[in-house]
């Protein structure tokens, strides 16, 4: 019996620590993304005068009828990463595929970021986007605005957008096929860097 004990008491702190190690999460070199977004001059725009921005590399969704997505990434605050962010989302509906994008939210003011970082932040049901390819244009609603991205050379036309909420979002479509892309329903969290 005392080496039962013994074995739980050492497994459950081999697995408080290993929990522990796995939290403690280091700042990535996100680069090649943001370069990607800042191709697109009306997107440098927001590089240039928002407050703040935070960028996932990959956001993973996969759905046939019940689908979900996630993406782990990075706040950053006056060109400095100020902490950690991860994405999620769960639906029902039709839907059928899988996809891999990136996205890039802007904060138009301190109000704004801080609404982002406070913990829990979700766009609301009415959020979508249209996924992009190469020449195309993307209108994203993840704050209710009309966004423009490409997956293609910065030549491609897009279209214009503002803040809404204190927000702009856009997305890049890295791959996959999808009958149906929202941002609606995302919930974000965030963890400040230690």
């Amino acid at each position: 019996m005392k080496q039962s004990i013994n074995f739980l008491l050492t497994a459950l702190l081999l697995l408080t620590s290993a929990a522990a190690f796995s939290s403690e999460r280091q700042v990535e070199d996100y680069s090649r993304t943001i370069d990607v977004f800042k191709k697109s001059p009306e997107v440098q725009v927001y590089f240039d005068n928002s407050y703040g921005f935070a960028v996932f590399p990959t956001i993973g969704k996969a759905g046939f009828i019940v689908g979900g997505s996630y993406g782990k990434g990075q706040v950053y605050r006056g060109g400095e990463v100020s902490g950690f962010t991860s994405v999620g989302s769960g639906s029902i509906g039709f839907q059928i595929g899988a996809q891999a994008f990136s996205q890039i939210i802007f904060f138009q003011d301190q109000r704004a970021y801080e609404e982002f970082t406070s913990g829990n932040f979700e766009f609301d049901a009415s959020a979508s986007a249209v996924a992009i390819t190469a020449g195309a244009q993307a209108k994203t609603g993840g704050t209710g605005t009309t966004a423009g991205a490409s997956a293609g050379p910065a030549t491609a036309k897009q279209a214009a957008t503002s803040y809404r909420k204190g927000m702009a979002t856009f997305v890049h479509a890295k791959g996959g096929l999808m009958a149906e892309v929202a941002i609606g329903g995302q919930k974000f969290s965030f963890e400040p860097l230690p």
